[in-house]
């Protein structure tokens, strides 16, 4: 790919810059902490597209201590002579033009992460202030802007023999509800491209930190070392990794795969280095093709007799973890979020690619091979058991007076959107909770105990749970492949248990079920968490309730040197119904904390260490994690 150019000829220009700062949520997604991440991303994003066109392989980033982010690279430098039609230099351009930059048509690149080419205009429109520093054709330019627009022309500083880009920003507080970057999203992401970008290293300082931290990545077996991450904390059925690559006119793919003693799939895919969390065409092929050749593999090699029937999708997949890369010219992506792959011809592609290497890595290794196959058939067996589970639950459902669990105390209403369920811990909360509730539109799920780990079982298991299928069965949605959310009976689930580690171990059950059987859930905002309060402090009149230590420490700042009885709250049931509905069930007054995934991989990762069988990486977790443990009831 080394004989594109990229130069002030290869600009391209589709629209100005306009409506970004007026709608900011159209082109970062949002102005929380994910819109503030995503500027970050845009930035290193035109990096990484140099690295991916062979003419970068060193990336900085840098969280300076006045929130401002530098990213640096050895990339070609943004062009900076005149675009001809605007008389103005291209890197300008392609910072106050939306939709300009050399990935529309021209050659500036062969493949690249860019779509809809609004990235470094976006970020500079939403930046208090921007500073560019291109070193480029023997010399330093400089230039500032503020809030999009230049204050300064082009300058062309000292002469260097060294090239790359370097942008420094400063998010607009005007724009961002709070300017406060998340390590470990932002870590995990750089990760992710280093593993995706064979040799590429990304170096990651945060300086608002005292002192501060580096972190480098850099990973010369690519995908492959992404696979042994990401099954660190698992335990395997073949050390082999599965690995497979393959090129052809104007797109390859790259493939590696291991099967875990595990039960949940793990299956990450990227297009030109673009997570694409909702699949497509090259996931699509993928899964075909791997579900073919094991059939294949079984049935030649006798696994599989002329009776039986063959292996479904989802028992080759059980216990897999796979990355899939692919990266082509003109990448067709739907939707604004660029989150699934809509290229036809790249199925076909990757699915002879992995009909031929899979079968090949079978033939060369029969041991795995006959490891693989085996977890598949076994995995069958079970999903048989389920599907009699789920049979069973069926008829008794049409048999019983009512399909909704005895337990469920239902609200009267029926249109979904106003509706919320209350999945609470324990007989007794759930008692308060019934009487504490609107009727109407809130409805109670008391569960008993803590429910059954998903993570250490199979679907035929979790569905005798009676816990799990009281939840399936109040839902509505049913799980799995049958998942289905316009069938949602709440557009709320609301899991509210003890603010004790009783309370914190049963919510985490309640979402690694939510997270691997009902992720849509999650991603389509319907799942949130109560915030019971910690504390009532109470003096001769009145009663006040914190949330925090924080909270607490004010309210008793506030009341001075009156005398007051401070009570901490174990659980749900040492509150009465008026209690309960004034601080946690009232909408006008409780406070929910929605459940969002911002990283697919950070959290299928935590609830492997959490929830799985290895014991070293959870107690690895908790060294790492418990000084930011606010309390430990004992």
């Amino acid at each position: 790919m080394l004989e594109s150019t990229y130069d002030a000829k290869d600009i391209t220009v589709l629209e100005g810059l306009s409506a970004v700062r007026k709608r900011p949520g159209m082109y970062i997604g949002s102005t929380g902490t994910r819109g503030l991440h995503h500027l970050i991303y845009e930035v290193v994003d035109n990096s990484i597209d140099e690295a991916m066109a062979g003419y970068c392989d060193n990336i900085l980033v840098v969280l300076n201590k006045d929130n401002s982010v530098t990213v640096v690279d050895n990339g070609r430098g943004i062009p900076v002579k005149n675009i001809e039609k605007y008389n103005r230099p291209a890197v300008e351009i392609v910072l106050t033009k939306l939709h300009a930059g050399g990935k529309f048509g021209g050659e500036g690149y062969k493949v690249s992460g860019g779509l809809h080419g609004v990235g470094v205009s976006v970020v500079n429109a939403l930046s208090e202030k921007l500073i560019i520093e291109v070193r480029r054709d023997g010399y330093i330019f400089t230039q500032e802007y503020h809030r999009g627009n230049p204050v300064t022309d082009l300058i062309r500083g000292e002469a260097t023999s060294s090239h790359g880009t370097a942008i420094t920003f400063w998010p607009d507080p005007e724009i961002f509800e709070e300017i406060d970057y998340k390590d470990e999203i932002l870590s995990t992401r750089f990760k992710e491209m280093a593993f995706l970008n064979k040799g590429l290293k990304i170096v990651f300082i945060d300086r608002r930190k005292e002192p501060e931290t580096k972190e480098e990545y850099q990973y010369s077996g690519g995908i492959i070392d992404f696979i042994k991450y990401l099954c660190e904390k698992k335990d395997v059925i073949h050390k082999k990794i599965i690995y497979m690559k393959n090129q052809e006119d104007n797109h390859e793919v790259e493939i590696a795969m291991q099967y875990t003693d595990g039960y949940a799939e793990s299956i990450f895919s990227f297009a030109n280095n673009i997570n694409t969390t909702e699949g497509g065409t090259h996931l699509s092929g993928f899964k075909g093709a791997i579900t073919r050749t094991i059939n294949d593999y079984a049935r030649n090699s006798n696994f599989l007799k002329e009776k039986d029937e063959n292996l479904q999708g989802e028992d080759v997949r059980e216990g897999l973890t796979a990355i899939i890369s692919v990266r082509l010219k003109d990448p067709q992506f739907e939707g604004q979020t660029k989150t699934k792959l809509g290229n036809s011809e790249i199925k076909g592609f990757v699915e002879s690619t992995v009909n031929t290497k899979l079968s090949e890595f079978f033939e060369e290794n029969p041991d795995a091979a006959r490891a693989i196959v085996a977890k598949c058939i076994d995995a069958s067996h079970a999903r048989s058991a389920a599907k009699k589970a789920r049979d069973l639950t069926r008829r008794k459902s049409i048999l019983e007076s009512g399909s909704l669990p005895g337990k469920l105390a239902d609200c009267s209403m029926n249109e979904p959107e106003f509706c919320e369920l209350f999945l609470v811990e324990g007989d007794s909360a759930g008692g308060s909770a019934k009487q504490a509730r609107d009727r109407r539109f809130q409805a109670i799920l008391p569960l008993k105990g803590k429910i059954l780990n998903v993570e250490k079982a199979r679907l035929h298991k979790i569905l005798s749970s009676d816990e799990i299928m009281y939840m399936i069965t109040a839902m509505g949605t049913g799980i799995g492949d049958e998942f289905d959310l316009a069938s949602a009976r709440y557009n709320k689930i609301i899991i509210m248990t003890d603010a004790d580690v009783d309370g914190a171990h049963i919510r985490t059950l309640i979402l690694t079920f939510l997270f691997r059987y009902m992720p849509k859930l999650i991603e389509e905002g319907y799942v949130y968490i109560a915030q019971p309060p910690l504390y009532q402090v109470k003096d001769s009149k009145d009663a006040y309730y914190a949330y925090s230590d924080e909270e607490l420490k004010k309210i008793l700042e506030k009341l001075g040197n009156k005398k007051v009885v401070v009570q901490r709250y174990k659980g749900l049931g040492e509150m009465d119904p008026e209690q309960l509905w004034e601080t946690t069930m009232d909408p006008e007054k409780r406070t929910l904390l929605k459940v969002e995934i911002e990283d697919l991989l950070i959290a299928d990762d935590i609830f492997s260490t959490l929830m799985g069988d290895k014991v070293e990486p959870r107690r690895e977790f908790i060294e790492k994690n418990a000084r930011g443990v606010a309390f430990i009831d004992i």
